[in-house]
């Protein structure tokens, strides 16, 4: 069970990175981010959470708030493994979570 919160943590973790860095890149690159090869890259690795998004959320959400509301999906996805994480820690001990 440890590996499989400690899995869903790092992707959490990875997804949250590539969407604060598209949209740092996107603030960077002005109106040229669409050409940008790193800002597709980031977009590649964000898309599949951005569609999961889509599907849960309510169709009055505007499309261009999608984003904003996978990374707060993916935040609340963080915040849980992590505390599931320090749960199982404190039950097998600290030394068998190292």
């Amino acid at each position: 069970m440890l590996l499989f919160v400690s899995a869903v943590k790092l992707v959490a973790e990875i997804a949250l990175l590539a969407f604060a860095g598209q949209w740092v890149l996107g603030l960077l690159a002005g109106k040229k981010r669409d050409g940008n090869l790193f800002y597709q890259l980031l977009g590649i690795l964000t898309q599949p959470f951005v569609r999961l998004a889509r599907m849960l959320s309510p169709s009055i959400v505007l499309d261009r708030h999608v984003p904003l509301v996978a990374f707060l999906l993916l935040g609340i996805v963080w915040v849980s493994a992590t505390l599931g994480k320090i749960s199982i820690c404190l039950e097998l001990g600290v030394q068998a979570c190292r």
